[in-house]
């Protein structure tokens, strides 16, 4: 899953905790990296918890969780009209492929 504000995506995990931030976007979990992170305001387009206002949520199976509370609620169906990932950053497909061809010397079909 790539980071929602810039599209970057996870490296292989080092051990120890991971440096990427889970929230919660549109009531569907997203992750934040180190570099977007930095930003004084990245919590500000995640959601928040309508008891306590934490940004602190997880959602899964349907309903959201605040870890700082514990409050829980029905998520929304997904909106499925478009990414949350605004960036234009390629996909995961176009990423394979092009590293493919970076290693292989040659593009897929030749």
């Amino acid at each position: 899953m790539p980071c929602f504000r810039c599209g970057a995506r996870q490296s292989d995990p080092v051990r120890g905790a991971s440096p990427w931030k889970r929230g919660v976007r549109a009531d569907r979990q997203v992750l934040v990296c180190p570099a977007c992170q930095r930003s004084e305001d990245w919590t500000a387009a995640l959601d928040r918890c309508v008891a306590c206002g934490s940004t602190a949520l997880i959602c899964r199976l349907g309903e959201v969780e605040c870890r700082a509370c514990g409050h829980v609620r029905q998520a929304r169906p997904p909106d499925r009209s478009g990414d949350l990932v605004t960036s234009g950053a390629p996909g995961l497909s176009e990423e394979v492929a092009a590293a493919l061809s970076r290693v292989l010397g040659r593009g897929l079909l030749g």
